[in-house]
């Protein structure tokens, strides 16, 4: 089982980032996935969320409008399409897998670095 998050760099103010995680060795398709972040110094924070099908999302206030969770289940893939990118956004992403018929099934990606300086 693997996850792998891949799109972080450095990124200008308002500028826009398109985070990747490929999923290998389960069934993408039967887990709801989620993105989380975790700055500096913070907890870790929810980020986004998408159903199993992709047919439901949800996001955290702090990225509401900005932020576009999407999957791809034929190519195993979960996106976090990022714009209008701010400083306060910088932190490690992470994708996270849960398994839809039990949330105690769940895994991690290791993490992409996001940073948003000038």
């Amino acid at each position: 089982v693997q996850l792998v998050e891949s799109g972080g760099g450095l990124v200008q103010p308002g500028g826009s980032l398109r985070l990747s995680c490929l999923a290998s060795g389960f069934t993408f398709s039967s887990y709801i996935m989620r993105w989380y972040r975790r700055a500096p110094g913070k907890e870790r924070e929810w980020v986004a969320r998408i159903s199993s099908r992709g047919a439901n999302t949800d996001y955290a206030d702090s990225v509401k409008g900005r932020f576009t969770i999407s999957r791809d289940n034929a190519k195993n893939t979960v996106y976090l399409q990022m714009n209008n990118l701010m400083p306060e956004d910088t932190a490690v992403y992470s994708c996270k897998a849960i398994l839809t018929s039990s949330l105690n099934t769940f895994y991690w990606g290791q993490g992409t670095q996001v940073t948003v300086s000038s």
